[in-house]
């Protein structure tokens, strides 16, 4: 039988190649929208995946060691006891990895007083018997006596990714002995890991010369009193060590397992199963990568297969002009300065037509632009948005949008990641328009011309469609759906075509004054170490500063030494002040803010304006974000950050700047799902908050409150808010955690309503599995209920903060729906031009700074009905920070 007919079983060690991956990837780089580390699921499944690829198995099973001791522990319970303490973040990683792998229907065995090496010695034997080849991958050196003519071992050498096959040459090459003499070296030499001690003074080379000149370990203890040298004395003084290691070192080939080598036959993944994993971990890219493992039996999500759509490309744009009511469309295309659409795809029920659009007359040109901006025609399609801004770059007037699949996608679980239009169609159906390989992928035909990939595409997007409103209906989101999120598209879309206005002057300016900050501040701690110069951005080399040539108390513990982020380093600034930290992060603060001046510079278009793409679904909670350039993160707190905003400037041809934003939106929120009688008394009072809430927590008269008093609960105000622990509170207010739970104990005994409420809207989202906003926006919380507490503890202080922020969320948007209305109605010029947290900057026409002052305090106070007052704060100026309040 040749090699490659031969059947093949993979055989992995699950947490020796999670450990590898845990390390290998930054845990603070992975992580879900509600905190849960990724890292060494990432890591342990991209390296499946490609040895899934690279190698074709046959049969595939995982080996997990279980909590608790083994027979080794039992026989020495020293045994790995000289192991570093797992790090928090990976232990709540082993079940994630386990449901990962149920999705990719991979077995998963384990066995009671066994370590996974047994199993993989186990099944690695059973392989070789039945005439397979055995891969079995593993960091542990034990299971090198393991390799075979027929079983190799894939041993990592760094992180996961490069792993040395060794054969038995290989093993006979780097250690000198054959592979089932390997447990006798390492009898003698010791192994670290296992914390099982060795020959003092018998390293490799000696145990494999003595193995090669007695035959092996039996011999050698039998002629131990022969062995020469102070090796042999050192020998003959450990014998009772080396008997030891043997007898630990030594894998069993003959457990009794419950899972037999059949039941390791792979099938193919569970396609719904891999979708759902990846949704809940949030993996994008990962997804892709997994989509070639998918069974073919498992692709359908539909429980009927649509009948084939043809996509007609001649007589294409007659027949779409012909066309009223509602119409799935798609553009191929691209938006940002170089916007253009070349391809436009239209799908009605089981026909879909594709216009190539480089080749249309004028009177086409025409006739198409007037069909778009046809109120009779009702338009869905993916990202409306971007189709609208690629369409006007063609001078076409995208109106009458009544669907969009994205927005559909996010309401029915925000908490995924990745919503273009090829993660959603894997999702839902199982296709793919995007990559060149994967289960699934759509077999464009015909050439595979931009007008039959439209068609097609448009296609698609109309099942999705179909699938995702019959989703967002059962979800209860059709009204956030159609009357909230819908309508803002065009409201968006028109703002990103205004843009904001810059003085390029004032913004050199603000980025020269960083700079010059930023070195100062780098002068500051060279001085302050004696004038070393040291790389500021070198972790590696602050650290020697930090703790050794100033001997500071050590941070955070991490593969590379002691964190020297932001956060480890103020805490450190804040319980042991030193010139050098202090420079240190003032010369952060500045290098960040330089770095936020140069994108924001960087960003300016030809018109002289900045265009910021608002995006409805990034943040969890229905807040807009901003990026390309992201206007959401220009310091509001400091000097600096108002500075920057003077470079945004009144445009030409308009007359000011307005800016309206909501006074303390989240609080009154809270007061009002909280229903507390003493945080509706105080905003219908009209008091100061923390004032008040001051008086109440420290029992004092609101005159003698002071201003520490008051910052401590104006932090615990919004800190609550956000599902703030009494731990979080102590560190942001730099208290200890006793002080810090006494103070949210005395906040509750007097604001008993907010207690409640916070208790009452985790339980009640536990029973329901979601929370909900005021205007009925849902979001999802699964691990409500999930055995891993890590998980359930991030999943319930998502929830705490979820009403609160999504209620805030929807109030803006519809503050914007209403204020855009408005204008128009009006006919006026004035024109909205960003969003940016509870905050609306509007561009105003000459003479109309009355009419628009007016339609925001009417639109933002009628864009909610609280038992509360909404409190609008509206101010004007030439520029952005002039206009501020």
């Amino acid at each position: 039988m040749s090699e490659n007919s031969r059947p093949t079983l993979l055989l992995i060690d699950g947490l020796s190649m999670a450990f590898r991956a845990f390390f290998g990837l930054p845990v603070e780089n992975f992580a879900t929208s509600t905190g849960v580390p990724t890292n060494a699921v990432y890591g342990f499944t991209t390296m499946l995946a490609t040895l899934m690829r690279e190698h074709q198995p046959t049969h595939v099973a995982v080996a997990f060691d279980l909590p608790g001791g083994t027979f080794r522990t039992e026989r020495l319970p020293s045994y790995k006891g000289t192991r570093d303490e797992t790090p928090p973040e990976f232990e709540p990683q082993v079940p994630l990895i386990r449901e990962m792998l149920d999705a990719l229907r991979i077995t998963a065995v384990d066995k009671e007083r066994y370590e996974a090496d047994d199993l993989l010695a186990t099944y690695a034997r059973m392989g070789r018997e039945a005439g397979m080849r055995v891969l079995v991958v593993s960091g542990d050196r034990d299971t090198i006596q393991l390799v075979t003519d027929d079983v190799t071992l894939l041993y990592p050498r760094k992180g996961v990714s490069d792993l040395v096959h060794f054969t038995p040459g290989a093993v006979e090459e780097k250690y000198g002995v054959v592979p089932s003499q390997y447990p006798d070296l390492a009898a003698l030499v010791g192994e670290t890991s296992d914390n099982l001690p060795g020959v003092p003074g018998v390293g490799p080379k000696t145990a494999a010369k003595w193995i090669g000149i007695y035959g092996g370990l039996e011999q050698i203890l039998e002629q131990a009193e022969d062995v020469p040298g102070k090796a042999g004395q050192s020998l003959r003084d450990h014998l009772d060590n080396v008997r030891l290691n043997r007898e630990l070192n030594h894998l069993l080939t003959d457990l009794e397992v419950e899972v037999s080598l059949e039941s390791m036959e792979y099938q193919g993944a569970d396609a719904a199963a891999v979708h759902q994993v990846c949704d809940s971990l949030q993996f994008r890219t990962l997804r892709e990568r997994l989509m070639p493992l998918v069974a073919d039996d498992s692709l359908a999500h539909a429980p009927d297969e649509p009948a084939e759509v043809s996509v007609v490309t001649d007589g294409a744009l007659a027949a779409i002009l012909a066309l009223t009511g509602s119409v799935t469309i798609h553009v191929e295309g691209k938006t940002g300065e170089q916007a253009d659409a070349w391809a436009l795809g239209v799908c009605v029920e089981d026909q879909a037509w594709g216009i190539d659009l480089a080749h249309l007359t004028r009177e086409d040109e025409a006739a198409l632009g007037a069909w778009l901006a046809d109120p009779q025609v009702t338009v869905t399609c993916h990202s409306a948005k971007e189709a609208w801004h690629a369409l006007k770059a063609r001078g076409w007037d995208l109106q009458g949008i009544e669907g969009d699949t994205q927005i559909a996608a996010f309401l029915v679980n925000a908490d995924q990641r990745g919503f273009d239009l090829d993660a959603v169609l894997q999702r839902y159906l199982g296709v793919s328009v995007g990559s060149e390989s994967g289960a699934g992928q759509l077999d464009l035909g015909l050439g595979g011309s931009a007008a039959v990939q439209a068609g097609t595409t448009a296609a698609h997007v109309a099942r999705l469609s179909a699938e995702l409103s019959a989703e967002v209906e059962r979800r209860g989101m059709a009204e956030v759906y159609a009357e909230l999120e819908i309508p803002l598209i065009a409201v968006l879309a028109r703002m990103e075509d205004a843009g904001v206005a810059v003085d390029g002057t004032v913004m050199g300016e603000r980025r020269d004054a960083a700079r010059e900050r930023a070195e100062a501040a780098a002068q500051h701690a060279y001085d302050a170490i004696g004038g070393q110069q040291v790389n500021l951005g070198s972790p590696k080399q602050l650290q020697e500063v930090l703790f050794d040539t100033l001997g500071m108390p050590k941070t955070k513990k991490i593969k590379t030494g002691y964190s020297t982020d932001a956060s480890s380093l103020a805490e450190l600034q804040a319980k042991n002040p030193h010139p050098f930290l202090e420079a240190l992060l003032a010369h952060r603060d500045a290098t960040k803010l330089g770095q936020i001046i140069e994108t924001l510079s960087g960003a300016v278009r030809t018109d002289g304006r900045v265009h910021t793409t608002f995006s409805q679904v990034v943040a969890s909670t229905g807040r807009l974000s901003s990026r390309d350039p992201n206007l959401q993160n220009i310091p509001i707190r400091t000097e600096e950050g108002h500075r920057i905003r003077e470079a945004f400037v009144v445009g030409d041809g308009y007359e000011t700047l307005l800016t309206a934003d909501y006074s303390q939106i989240e609080m009154r929120i809270m007061a009002h799902l909280s229903g507390d009688e003493g945080l509706i008394e105080a905003f219908k009072a009209g008091e100061d908050l923390h004032r008040f809430v001051g008086a109440r927590v420290f029992g004092v008269e609101p005159a003698d409150v002071t201003a520490e008093m008051r910052s401590k609960v104006k932090a615990m105000s919004y800190g609550l808010a956000y599902g703030l622990s009494s731990f979080g509170l102590a560190r942001q207010l730099s208290l200890p955690v006793g002080e810090a739970q006494r103070l949210m104990d005395d906040y509750f005994a007097r604001f008993g309503g907010v207690r409640d409420y916070l208790h009452a809207v985790v339980e009640q989202a536990r029973q329901d599995g979601y929370t909900e906003t005021i205007a009925g926006r849902r979001r999802y919380f699964p691990d409500l209920t999930s055995t891993n507490r890590q998980r359930r503890d991030i999943a319930e202080r998502a929830a705490l903060n979820a009403p609160i922020q999504g209620s805030a969320a929807d109030l803006i948007k519809r503050a914007m729906l209403g204020v855009d209305q408005a204008i128009r109605d009006q006919g006026l010029r004035s024109r909205q031009l960003l969003q940016v947290h509870d905050e609306l900057v509007v561009e105003v026409a000459p003479g109309e700074a009355k009419a628009v002052e007016a339609i925001l305090r009417e639109q933002m106070h009628a864009a909610g009905d609280l038992s509360v007052p909404l409190d609008v704060n509206v101010g004007s100026g030439p520029n952005w920070r002039a206009a501020g309040h």
